[in-house]
């Protein structure tokens, strides 16, 4: 008799380790997770100052107070809830500047949101300024349906929906008002 109860006790332990064993589940991003709400964010940074390089050549240089990484959501971005202050230098290491009170980047879209007093002058003087402003990172565009001012070469021009490629080329302006432009004969 002793023998079967101490023989079904071992079974059952055995019963029980094996189950666990093969419940444990060795996931590493779900182990990432502990303690991490979907609705908080994976990190923050304070006074960023980024430097982004192209075969040893700085091409950015993102400045920020704070920025709030939420790259843990199903839709992931981060935000710079302080705003952004970023220098793109080209080829010739001529600088532009994009700077809004406000941004937030979306993985997923490549779309960047700037918004509040934002200024985008080019290394050849031209000059946007914008209450909010989008680009789009795989096309390189630049566009907003909110009122924009766009001094270019003298010219001022004053609308309502802007529309540009990253070079300022293609400009689009739509639904003028207020502007000044040279035509020549």
């Amino acid at each position: 008799m002793r023998k079967t109860f101490l023989h079904n006790i071992s079974n059952i332990v055995t019963v029980i380790t094996v189950a666990m064993f093969f419940s444990c589940n060795n996931n590493y991003n779900e182990v990432k997770k502990i303690g991490i709400s979907e609705n908080e964010p994976i990190g923050e940074a304070e006074q960023i100052d980024l430097k982004y390089t192209d075969s040893g050549r700085v091409t950015a240089n993102l400045i920020s107070p704070k920025m709030i990484d939420y790259t843990n959501r199903s839709f992931a971005f981060r935000e710079f809830p302080n705003g952004v202050h970023l220098n793109l230098f080209d080829k010739q290491n001529k600088k532009s500047t994009i700077i809004a009170d406000y941004a937030i980047v979306y993985e997923k879209t490549g779309l960047i949101d700037l918004q509040g007093n934002v200024v985008l002058a080019s290394h050849e003087k031209d000059t946007l300024f914008a209450e909010q402003l989008y680009f789009d990172e795989a096309n390189e565009w630049l566009f907003t349906n909110k009122p924009v001012t766009f001094k270019s070469k003298g010219d001022l021009a004053k609308g309502n929906v802007f529309d540009t490629d990253k070079d300022f080329s293609q400009v689009s302006l739509i639904e003028m008002n207020n502007s000044v432009m040279t035509v020549k004969e």
